[in-house]
């Protein structure tokens, strides 16, 4: 990685006036575990659906999270799911974790130019979880799993797609990203490309979601989102 330790400076990011932003685990840090909870829904649907228990039931869906970017593309492709219907369980959760951040609001707020909310999730669970955090009323947009025709990061085509829809242009545009593989494109773009990840990690995470020495297209690594946009204005 090329930036893992060093403090941006405003001069680092002067040119960028798009900001986009991932939603889990990155505009609400690894620690808070919201996503664990999505994380035994989607094992309850698939453990359901196709009859298995639940051992293996997560074994295929962390084996289609990984090969198709979300375990929702996985089991459209190969079980004709209802997108609609596994997005509304797998949200269906507990979100009073989400506390009001008031400073982190303020640190977006005080950004220039317009800001994205860009997830595989959907646009009810992006809304509510900023809404919890108190951030949503500074986001121009957001662009979820729906907008992309449910084909997730990292997909190029659904980079593509975000980036025309909203007419980013990519050499003045950052992304903050909790997955090291989801900010592969927008490097290419020549986007500013900013990777959170978690205070420690004694969370269990898959090989490929922890970035490696070889990932030259991470140019920043922070634990610390508010304080490290807060060094750019």
């Amino acid at each position: 990685m090329t930036k893992t330790t060093a403090a941006p400076t405003p001069a680092d990011f002067a040119h960028v006036r798009d900001w986009v932003f991932d939603l889990d685990n990155t505009l609400y840090p690894h620690h808070i575990d919201l996503f664990a909870q999505i994380d035994r829904n989607m094992t309850a649907y698939v453990s359901a659906l196709l009859q298995l228990e639940p051992v293996e039931a997560k074994k295929l869906q962390k084996q289609y999270y990984l090969e198709h970017g979300t375990t929702l593309q996985g089991l459209m492709i190969h079980h004709k799911v209802d997108p609609n219907d596994f997005l509304e369980k797998a949200h269906a959760i507990d979100y009073s974790p989400l506390l009001p951040h008031p400073e982190l609001g303020n640190a977006i707020k005080a950004l220039p130019g317009r800001k994205f909310i860009f997830t595989n999730g959907s646009v009810s669970h992006a809304e509510t979880a900023a809404r919890a955090l108190g951030i949503l009323d500074n986001f121009d947009d957001i662009f979820d799993i729906v907008a992309a025709d449910f084909v997730p990061k990292p997909a190029s085509a659904t980079y593509d797609k975000f980036m025309g829809l909203h007419r980013v242009d990519t050499a003045h545009a950052a992304m903050f990203e909790d997955l090291p593989r989801n900010l592969t494109v927008p490097k290419t773009l020549g986007m500013r490309t900013v990777l959170l990840v978690p205070q420690n990690l004694e969370h269990a995470f898959e090989r490929w979601e922890i970035a490696g020495e070889d990932d030259n297209h991470i140019d920043y690594v922070t634990s610390d989102l508010t304080g490290f946009l807060k060094q750019l204005v």
